[in-house]
């Protein structure tokens, strides 16, 4: 009879497969449909130019970058807001901070996010997105931030890009829009709505990619590392997002 190698393993090694697998299948290191929660690599952005940079009739700052990604080359126009709000930082603690009365909000136009705890604003991050910031995502692969109401579903301590806050993206709301769109033939056939978009930080000494706001994510909210540690520590699974132009 032939020896079953299985019975040879030790019980202790048997316990730590297990626990290892369980691990693994988790919420707290897979997303939704057993994916990672954690945004695809992006190649970094390099070559980055700065072609021209003027002062619109407003007052807001008008610059025009240039750089490459891949294999592609990639020119946007950035608008900066004449004084966007960045350093607001009122005294809290996390640890007694009731995430349930969290709030973000992303704007988009002024490339920033606000944190408001029990509608009181306490923090503002400059943050970037994608190269066309200040359009609403339709599809996949338009590298465009969704636009309305979302909540966090998932948070990766261990992301590529530091920390990672997984959204509920596509919403149902998202879903009837993307369908309405196709219908309308506005979109592909083959078109798909896209997901795994979040709030995020970038690879280490990327924070001047915030500071100059190259939107070279794929639709995520990109923050400063320092930001996006202390912002971890404010939310948890549920927190409310609301994500407007």
């Amino acid at each position: 009879m032939k020896q079953c190698y299985a019975y040879n393993v030790p019980r202790i090694l048997q316990h730590c497969i297990f626990f290892i697998i369980a691990f693994l299948a988790s919420d707290n290191v897979w997303g939704q449909k057993g994916k990672p929660t954690t945004p695809d690599a992006i190649p970094e952005p390099r070559n980055i130019k700065v072609l021209d940079e003027h002062k619109d009739a407003k007052g807001n700052t008008v610059r025009i970058i240039q750089y490459y990604q891949g294999h592609e080359r990639i020119t946007e126009t950035v608008i900066i807001p004449l004084m966007p709000v960045t350093n607001v930082r009122v005294p809290i603690n996390p640890d007694t901070l009731n995430k349930d009365s969290v709030l973000l909000v992303v704007n988009k136009g002024s490339y920033n996010l606000e944190v408001y705890y029990r509608r009181r604003l306490i923090r503002s991050y400059k943050a970037v997105f994608g190269p066309k910031p200040l359009q609403n995502k339709v599809m996949e692969g338009d590298r465009c931030t969704p636009e309305g109401w979302y909540k966090i579903i998932n948070k990766n301590p261990n992301s590529r890009y530091d920390r990672f806050m997984q959204l509920n993206y596509p919403s149902d709301t998202a879903i009837a829009r993307f369908n309405d769109l196709k219908a309308k033939g506005k979109v592909p056939p083959t078109a798909r709505i896209g997901g795994d978009i979040g709030i995020h930080g970038i690879w280490r000494n990327g924070d001047d990619m915030i500071e100059k706001s190259v939107g070279w994510t794929d639709g995520c909210i990109a923050l400063k590392n320092k930001d996006i540690e202390e912002l971890y520590t404010f939310t948890g699974v549920g927190t409310r997002v609301f994500i407007r132009r």
